[in-house]
């Protein structure tokens, strides 16, 4: 389990299924002998970055694996893609309560810009 989902909680399989099928999708593991992390990201167009940018749409390390350096090593991944694909920005949204995050992403570089606003529909 990692966070509140399941590797057999059947929406996740299917939007793995569905991520694996678009190769704008990438997940990248931590296996420790068993799977104690990852991230998965989308790479996508805006107006203001003609190369497109990456977002990452999640990062989750099991606690007792946090603070070891697992969650650093997915995003440096993350980064190498991005190099890879000639892309020069990546982001990501973090929940307000997530204060440790938010200090973790920081250390790493990331600056906060802006709120994301969201409606569900």
């Amino acid at each position: 389990m990692l966070g509140s989902l399941s590797e057999t909680d059947e929406t996740v399989i299917k939007t793995f299924e569905k991520m694996k099928g678009d190769n704008r999708y990438s997940t990248f593991v931590a296996d420790v002998n068993k799977i104690v992390g990852f991230v998965t990201v989308v790479e996508t167009l805006a107006i203001d970055q003609p190369n497109g940018y990456i977002k990452i749409n999640g990062l989750a390390v099991l606690p007792e694996f946090q603070h070891c350096g697992i969650g650093k090593m997915l995003m440096e991944r993350v980064e190498r893609l991005a190099d890879e694909r000639n892309i020069s920005l990546i982001g990501l949204a973090s929940g307000f309560q997530r204060i440790g995050a938010h200090e973790f992403y920081e250390r790493l570089g990331y600056q906060k810009l802006s709120f994301y606003f969201r409606k569900r529909i």
